[in-house]
């Protein structure tokens, strides 16, 4: 019997789950996907990027801009609100949830935002594989999943590996902007980006300013509806 196929060698920051959507997201992904979404060549994951098969900014938007990407982007109410307010800078979402994908383009078509495209697709394989080197002048990660659980904290999305395919990503000299609710996670993002080779505080203190440029989402507002402090933080990416 041929061995069952491996498709990840760790496990990811995410749970995938089926979700019914809505009538008006079956619409959006139906009509404005052809648009707004990247075609992404798969290895054996569902959400996988095959290595080796990166886009060129340049001929998925039609100019060369400034690129601003936000991992884990949820319903888009932060990159739709960031593309509207900036044509001039070109804004990739990654997410690997269907129904915000729809909803995120069914928002940015009502907006008329046309510097934006999603792709469904894990974040570390997008920012090895689908973005060229050095590509990537600000990334932002907001709010990512905590799981506070001690048996699921190996799930976190900001780890080593993370900040060494950021490095990969992002310009010398670009920024990479992280925000969370959740002490504890905040304490693991700040030790592994201050012991990340590729980058270096943007910051004084122990802590960075809030981004004015983020909106106030569902989840920093139940952050702190229930009390928690948020916590920024933003780094630099160095020279090589």
């Amino acid at each position: 019997m041929d061995a069952a196929p491996v498709f990840r060698d760790k496990p990811v920051s995410f749970v995938r789950r089926s979700g019914r959507m809505s009538e008006a997201q079956d619409r959006a992904w139906a009509d404005l996907s052809p648009f707004y979404l990247l075609s992404v060549q798969r290895a054996a994951a569902t959400t996988s990027v095959r290595a080796g098969t990166a886009v060129d900014p340049a001929e998925v938007y039609g100019r060369r801009a400034r690129l601003v990407v936000e991992i884990g982007s949820g319903q888009g109410h932060q990159i739709v609100s960031a593309a509207a307010a900036d044509p001039d800078t070109d804004f990739l979402a990654v997410e690997v949830f269907t129904a915000g994908l729809a909803r995120t383009m069914l928002d940015a078509d009502r907006e008329g935002v046309k510097n934006l495209r999603l792709v469904e697709a894990n974040a570390p394989e997008a920012l090895e594989h689908l973005l060229p080197p050095a590509s990537v002048d600000e990334l932002w990660v907001f709010f990512p999943d905590p799981w506070h659980k001690n048996k699921h904290t190996k799930r976190r999305l900001i780890a080593p590996d993370f900040a060494r395919v950021a490095a990969h990503a992002v310009r010398p000299g670009g920024t990479l902007r992280l925000a969370t609710d959740w002490q504890d996670y905040a304490d693991q993002m700040r030790d592994v980006l201050d012991e990340s080779p590729g980058f270096e505080r943007a910051f004084a203190g122990e802590w960075a300013d809030r981004f004015e440029g983020r909106v106030l989402t569902a989840f920093e507002s139940k952050g702190l509806r229930v009390g928690r402090d948020i916590r920024d933080l933003t780094y630099t990416r160095v020279s090589s």
